[in-house]
């Protein structure tokens, strides 16, 4: 008669266990990069509301009994806030002893001794160069005439020189420090001169990991580009080979996390252990082993760093929590982690990467077992035990799908299907890689041999990436920020909680579901599957991520474009779903890759009958290499002035600027092509790249010629300069105000384009805007009863 109660009893304990290490984080994140004394404060002040709560109760004198179930989580939460504001402070400390802070405000010139700890990935420098950062702990500094010992964070900025060092060799390097926010993981920059100097090798876990990698990576050399590049991704989290378009088609359907290292990943990798255990008999007991190997086996080849730890705690949690008899087991398990990863790195309470990896073992431990054990009673018998297995994805996407969207203001409708589909093929996958990897210590054919196993399934997972991308409807767009999440958060609820009386509805009435569903997707199918390309376009900005490519329509299967954004591919497929066969001209506004590099895109299998380019050629080796590709092809190349026209059928354009090389800012920014063009009836604005000295000479000439003044205020849409930058003049783009602003920008992309400054002006201005990144191609189209914008999303 008792057994029920208590059970509620010790699950509600559970959760109260969870929610003490949850409110201690979010104080946590808010008090990030806090000094000492706001932080004292903080702990006063939760002090002291936990003595007058527990004074009020006994004022009122609360039975014992009820006073107890939250008496005591409420201490426990004060205990906790305390412990990690405490933590920050002795962390902070500890890593800036020696002055770091100080030398880095002052901006001095150091030595330093550096353990590096990351890999040098590649950042867009503004003028064109190869400019690399890397993380690192600073072990001995030397400055302004003094020596400290200490162990700072630091990030490592310079050119190809930090891709000598090893991963976890100690380097003396030589450079000038630079500050950074209290609240980031980083303590200072150090902008590095010269070649770093190597004083220790990699030890003897670093060496062992690197040979494993690397002989992953040289055992893929010779397959397709796709299993290459995701292999590696599956096995080690490196992407540096991953096809572009791959990368965007996984973005797209959630399927990220299996390239990443994070607590979704290892949480679909240890259940599909799990799952494939049970399938073949392996005893109940020894399950939770052979995971826990598995998961020790990932570590070490994806390197022990701090988010692979990270990672494989909170997987490892997961696996406790499958392991017990309980499904609620792991909650005390998991509120304590966090506390612990936590007290030990508090720089990771804004981090988005721990926030998944917590929401993924959450999710696993919340609805794996009732949700696999529902999958598996509608299974065949034999395949039933994969039940739980299937769980696992669809749990780990259910839960991070409201900070997913934080990250990429969309929500892939098609992300669970995805990684159903996909979740059979990893584990093979991911056995060939680790297997490839050992094998390739001592005969490296047979591990080329071993990685063709691998290769198989690694093809078909890019294949359902690449189709469940395509898929329409697949992907739709979110409001941007906490709105959207809560907003995402609150639908999920809603269906999780009612979910199983909708589909008891459902099978009560077949017909008006399935009506239901069609009105659905009727709705929600999009245009460019059905009316792409839309009658009467006149101007298509295509999506071709962190970049610019532009269609006028000169003519039926013909344009000019202007700009071939960064990937050949990307611009091809927009050129394609136009069905332009034939290109007038080529406009390139200026050199910069993101503007370039998809020009052999633009040219395949389309007649292109020039290319004409601005009067600055910066960088140098970028206008070499769009000659040379012009010049294979048999294009012939001009060079477009400040006043230039340009008519090619039905486009009549004329070239506003450059009127000068503007040396302040980004040389080839400001050296951007800006092209008044009209095209029908339809006048179009196209500002380049132009940064805030190019666009005040503009301004300052529309004010001294009364004709292109009078041209600014009729344009009906505007390229916004630069993916919207905040470098821009207010004053121009107020001059040249238009009801469509179309920023052309890359999801997810590392510079902050567009800016919350940017988008804020045009709506300030009046216009509509329209961002790639959510709408993907945007088109302006001319209609009997007027203009209208079609977006493919």
């Amino acid at each position: 008669m008792t057994a029920a109660p208590t059970r509620r009893t010790v699950e509600a304990g559970d959760v109260r266990l969870l929610g003490p290490a949850v409110l201690a984080w979010a104080v946590a994140a808010v008090t990030l990069g806090f000094g000492w004394g706001a932080r004292l404060v903080v702990v006063g002040v939760a002090l002291a509301a936990c003595l007058t709560l527990h004074a009020w109760v006994r004022a009122v004198r609360r039975p014992s009994g009820r006073a107890a179930t939250w008496r005591w989580p409420v201490t426990l939460a004060v205990v906790l806030v305390a412990l990690l504001q405490v933590s920050a402070v002795a962390a902070t400390v500890v890593r800036e002893r020696g002055g770091v802070r100080e030398l880095a405000a002052g901006r001095a010139v150091v030595t330093a001794d550096v353990l590096v700890t990351g890999e040098a990935v590649r950042v867009a420098a503004r003028d064109g160069s190869a400019r690399f950062v890397r993380a690192g702990t600073v072990q001995r500094l030397t400055g302004r005439g003094r020596t400290a010992t200490t162990s700072a964070p630091v990030l490592l900025v310079g050119g190809e020189v930090l891709l000598g060092p090893r991963w976890h060799e100690t380097v003396r390097v030589r450079g000038r420090l630079g500050p950074m926010d209290p609240a980031d993981d980083r303590v200072a920059t150090l902008a590095v001169s010269g070649r770093p100097v190597s004083l220790a090798p990699p030890g003897v876990v670093a060496r062992g990991a690197e040979r494993l990698r690397a002989g992953l990576r040289r055992a893929v050399d010779g397959a397709p580009a796709d299993a290459r590049g995701l292999l590696p991704g599956l096995v080690i989290g490196d992407t540096s080979r991953t096809p572009p378009d791959l990368t965007e088609a996984m973005r797209a359907t959630g399927m990220t996390h299996l390239t990443a290292v994070s607590g979704s990943n290892v949480a679909v990798v240890t259940g599909l252990v799990l799952g494939l255990c049970a399938v073949v008999g392996v005893p109940r007991r020894l399950r939770p082993v052979l995971a826990g190997l598995a998961l020790a086996g990932f570590v070490v080849l994806a390197r022990p760093e701090p988010s692979v730890v990270r990672a494989a705690a909170m997987g490892a949690i997961g696996l406790l929590g499958l392991s017990r008899s309980r499904r609620s087991a792991g909650l005390p398990v998991l509120g304590g982690a966090v506390v612990l990863v936590l007290v030990l790195d508090p720089w990771l309470a804004r981090s988005y990467g721990f926030v998944l990896s917590t929401l993924a073992t959450l999710g696993l431990l919340l609805f794996t077992r009732p949700w696999g054990e529902a999958v598996g009673r509608r299974l065949p018998r034999r395949v039933a035990p994969l039940g739980p297995a299937l769980a696992v994805p669809v749990a780990a996407q259910v839960m991070t799908a409201p900070v997913v969207v934080l990250l990429q203001g969309s929500v892939s409708v098609v992300g669970v299907l995805a990684n159903l589909l996909a979740a059979p093929l990893v584990p093979p996958a991911t056995v060939a890689g680790v297997a490839a990897s050992l094998v390739s210590l001592l005969w490296a054919r047979g591990a080329e041999l071993v990685a063709w196993v691998g290769v198989v399934p690694t093809t078909g997972i890019a294949r359902i990436a690449r189709t469940t991308a395509e898929v329409p409807g697949g992907t739709l767009p979110w409001p941007d920020g906490p709105p959207g999440a809560l907003l995402l958060a609150g639908l999920l609820l809603v269906v999780v909680l009612t979910g199983r009386a909708l589909v008891a509805g459902a099978a009560r009435r077949p017909v008006a579901v399935l009506g239901v569903a069609l009105l659905a997707l009727a709705a929600l199918l999009p245009t460019r599957i059905v009316t792409w390309p839309p009658d009467g376009w006149r101007v298509v900005v295509c999506d071709v991520g962190q970049g610019d490519a532009v269609v006028l329509r000169s003519g039926p299967g013909r344009g000019v474009l202007v700009d071939v954004g960064p990937d050949p591919a990307l611009v091809d497929g927009c050129l394609d779903r136009l069905d332009v066969t034939t290109l007038d001209a080529v406009v390139l506004t200026h050199f910069h890759a993101d503007h370039v590099d998809g020009l052999a895109g633009a040219l395949r299998g389309r007649t292109v009958r020039q290319v004409l380019v601005g009067p600055v050629a910066e960088p140098a080796s970028a206008a070499a290499l769009v000659r040379r590709t012009a010049a294979g092809a048999g294009i012939p190349v001009g060079v477009l002035h400040a006043g230039d026209r340009v008519r090619l059928g039905e486009v009549d354009a004329v070239v506003w600027s450059p009127w000068r090389r503007i040396a302040e800012g980004s040389v080839p920014n400001n050296a951007s092509v800006v092209l008044a063009a009209r095209t029908g009836d339809v006048d179009a604005l196209l500002l380049g790249d132009v940064e805030r000295e190019a666009a005040h000479d503009l301004l300052l000439r529309l004010r001294r010629d009364p004709a292109m003044a009078a041209a600014a205020r009729g344009f009906e849409l505007v390229k916004t300069p630069h993916h919207g930058s905040a470098n821009l003049d207010e004053g121009l783009m107020a001059a040249v105000r238009a009801p469509v602003a179309v920023v052309s920008v890359g999801a997810d992309n590392d510079y902050g384009h567009p800016t919350p400054a940017h988008l804020a002006l045009l709506r300030r201005l009046g216009s509509a805007v329209y961002r790639t990144d959510q709408r993907g191609d945007v088109a302006l189209v001319e209609r009997r009863d007027g203009l209208r914008v079609v977006t493919a999303r």
